[in-house]
This record gives C-alpha cells, structure tokens and sequence, in this order.
C-alpha cells in the first residue's frame, strides 16, 4: 500500500516561509508519474497548488503563487518539497500532497493523498 506522509505545516507571519515535505512509501509497482499539492481554506473548494512531473521533474503553479513556492524532490524520488515563501494570509489552508500514476497529471488524476498539514499566515 501506497503511503503519502506530510509535514511542516505550522504558523508564520506574513512575509515568512515554510517547506512542506511529502515522504512516499509502499510503492509495489510503478512510481507516481506525478505528485503535487492541493490546499483547501476553511469553508473553500478544495485547489491545486503545484505538481512536479516524472521523470523530468518538471514543475507547474497555481497563478495564485508563482515566484512564491517552488516545488522539488530528491533524486530518489520518495520526497517532495514545497517551498513557501513570501506567505501571505491567503495562504491559510491545509495542505495535502497527492499522487497520480496518469501521465498527464490532470488534477481530477490525483487519488492517493497525504493527510494533510495545517499552515496558518497571519499578519
């Protein structure tokens, strides 16, 4: 069984950062072709935040945080990164990693999700 593992959430004042990490574990096949990060405000819809691709680790962003938040793995493949920097408090959401064995990584592929870690900006 797959296993999606997150932390670093936390609370930061705005204009402060934090990395999320996402640990996978229990791959009895392929890898994820994908894996990104979704968060969800109280009282939202659920959005996508980023997505690394495999194998050319390819990144792509939510408009809402380019030049913001980077995301990366290792190169091993069994964790990935996201950087938050300049955190505003639109970005109070929790945070859940996912995974996708779909090529194209379309965000309604993601089924295998992390638990999710709580980030809190204030200001």
């Amino acid at each position: 069984q797959v296993h999606l593992v997150e932390s670093g959430g936390g609370s930061v004042q705005a204009g402060g950062s934090l990395t999320l990490s996402c640990a996978v574990s229990g791959y009895s096949g392929s890898q994820f072709y994908c894996i990104g990060y979704f968060r969800q405000a109280l009282g939202k819809e659920r959005e996508w935040v980023a997505r690394i691709r495999e194998p050319g680790g390819g990144p792509a962003y939510a408009d809402s945080v380019k030049g913001r938040f980077s995301i990366y793995r290792d190169l091993n493949k069994s964790t990935v990164w996201l950087r938050m920097g300049d955190l505003k408090t639109e970005d109070t959401a929790v945070y859940f990693c996912a995974g996708t064995y779909d090529s194209q990584c379309s965000t309604s592929d993601f089924r295998y999700w992390g638990q999710g870690t709580q980030v809190t900006v204030s200001s």
